[in-house]
């Protein structure tokens, strides 16, 4: 079906929307992939806060023009399908790896983050980046280490000195 220009008009601007606002963005050829294994893909990209959308590739080199994303502009040939990761700079990669496991028929083309452009091998390393909560979490942790040092430190004497006083308490009962 041929899209007039104020249809192509609407799919830059909302696609450009959603690329100023994304994290990440990974692109995939999804050739051989059947409706079901698509409709699957999509169901669930939304339940995971993933943009996922097919567009051509004049109207996507344009959507990305001016954000993070345009160092993909040259990378655009072919069938490609856009994934853009809202919340978790990880979420597409995580969603996409996860789901060519079961579906060897996708292949990833390339990754693009913060402004930079990566390989398709670049997946497992993007993938295994922590979520927010995660990384929250192993900061606190860094952060909370020394002064859980420092309070075992300062028990450790009086530890130490009921561990002697029962050991030789121990002894003189024998």
């Amino acid at each position: 079906m041929a899209l007039n220009l104020t249809d192509k008009q609407a799919i830059v601007s909302e696609v450009s929307e959603v690329a100023s606002r994304a994290i990440s963005l990974v692109a995939a050829d999804y050739r051989s992939l059947t409706v079901s294994k698509m409709t699957d893909l999509r169901a669930k990209a939304r339940s995971s806060g993933i943009y996922l959308r097919v567009v051509r590739n004049t109207l996507a080199r344009r959507a990305v023009a001016g954000t993070d994303f345009a160092c993909v502009q040259q990378e655009l040939v072919g069938p490609l399908l856009l994934a853009f990761s809202m919340k978790e700079p990880s979420a597409a990669a995580r969603l996409l790896q996860a789901f060519i496991k079961e579906n060897e028929e996708l292949k990833v083309k390339f990754l693009s983050l913060s402004g930079k452009l990566l390989a398709a091998s670049d997946i497992g390393k993007v993938a295994k980046l922590p979520t927010k909560d995660e990384a929250i979490s192993i900061m606190m942790s860094v952060m909370k280490a020394p002064v859980t040092k420092l309070v075992r430190t300062i028990n450790e004497p009086h530890s130490k000195m009921v561990r002697t006083l029962l050991a030789v308490k121990c002894s003189k009962e024998v």
